[in-house]
């Protein structure tokens, strides 16, 4: 934990946020300490975690879902996990499923499937985009390939960034794998908009290979819309986003 980045952990966790708190109570390696010259009103890591914990109790107690959630990072006791997931908060949905998809609790073979993906699909219908994908992925290994098209447009609308780049490349057919319907305009302005994280996640790489075979199917003027339809999108849609967790875990 570095001055900057406690800095900034603290603004926010001055102003309420749990997950800044629990950041600052996990920073066992402080720069600080190792030159001996931490601020005497500095808190220490377990001050942090006590104050996070103190105000997600009573919220919990009252069904706060998220308070929920924050007390089972707080304590990693599975019960405050599996309560948020039930109270209905999508980040617990998620992993309540990659759990039991991991071989966590004990079911009948055929009914660990009907788990896992009960849980993705209530993540998913709570907004989170990496439940969409796990979920498209089961319709599609179901057999439902309308149902895995539709999870994947909503996890692109919201912004996730890797189901973009597929989703753009797959409405723009290159390849047609799936069988969205043709929309190359689309396909070519979602790609491209992929440009601007300026490589982060290693998706220029991705950019720069599947734009050039999308263009050799278009005309100068398609291009140019294309690009105009790109500004539109980001206008009127959330940013481009790896939704990494808050939490490492």
């Amino acid at each position: 934990m570095n001055p900057e980045a406690r800095k900034w952990y603290e603004a926010s966790a001055a102003q309420g946020d749990l997950y800044a708190m629990i950041q600052l109570g996990r920073s066992e390696k402080d720069l600080c300490t190792f030159s001996n010259d931490c601020p005497p009103d500095q808190k220490k890591p377990i001050e942090w975690l006590n104050q996070a914990k103190n105000i997600a109790m009573p919220k919990a107690i009252q069904g706060d879902a998220e308070a929920m959630y924050i007390l089972y990072e707080l304590t990693l006791d599975d019960a405050w996990l599996e309560k948020a997931a039930m109270a209905g908060n999508a980040l617990a949905q998620y992993w309540m499923g990659v759990g039991y998809q991991q071989g966590e609790g004990f079911f009948l073979p055929w009914k660990r499937g009907e788990v896992v993906a009960k849980w993705f699909k209530a993540s998913a219908e709570g907004g989170y985009p990496k439940s969409m994908m796990e979920y498209a992925a089961i319709l599609f290994e179901s057999g439902d390939v309308e149902g895995f098209r539709h999870w994947n447009e909503q996890a692109a609308l919201v912004g996730y960034a890797d189901t973009v780049y597929g989703y753009g490349s797959d409405i723009a057919h290159e390849p047609d794998t799936y069988g969205f319907p043709l929309d190359i305009i689309k396909g070519y302005a979602l790609v491209y908009l992929l440009s601007e994280l300026d490589g982060g996640g290693g998706m220029q790489v991705n950019v720069e290979y599947k734009l050039p075979l999308i263009a050799a199917k278009m005309t100068p003027e398609q291009i140019i819309e294309a690009k105009e339809f790109a500004k539109k999108w980001k206008s009127t849609h959330p940013p481009l986003s790896f939704f990494p967790d808050k939490l490492s875990r």
